[in-house]
């Protein structure tokens, strides 16, 4: 029974995530960050030029906006992380990355 428990959990690792699971993740580490640096709510919102509401519905509901965000990010000091999420092209298979390459250059695709 206990080999069952550890392959469930690994599979549990692996399962896809939905945006609201991805949203309140994020919102989940930005607060144990914001705790670690032993800033309130409101000191964050003030250094970040973001109401304090929307730092409370981060917090309890993942939802806030881009601009807000990146306001927090720069106030905890997670702008190059921020920056960084679409840096890089991303692929699964060599026909991906064949394609990647073949559209460097290009500035805006086309339907296929």
């Amino acid at each position: 029974m206990q080999e069952t428990n550890n392959i469930l959990s690994v599979l549990e690792a692996y399962s896809l995530d939905n945006a609201d699971d991805i949203a309140r993740e994020i919102a989940d580490d930005f607060r144990k960050r914001r705790i670690e640096k032993n800033q309130t709510r409101e000191q964050i919102a003030e250094q970040a030029g973001v109401a304090v509401s929307n730092i409370v519905r981060f917090e309890q509901k993942g939802l806030i906006s881009l601009k807000n965000l990146i306001g927090i990010a720069m106030a905890l000091g997670y702008t190059a992380e921020l920056k960084a999420v679409f840096s890089q092209p991303k692929y699964s298979t060599m026909e991906e990355l064949t394609q990647i390459r073949k559209n460097q250059n290009k500035k805006k695709a086309h339907r296929v």
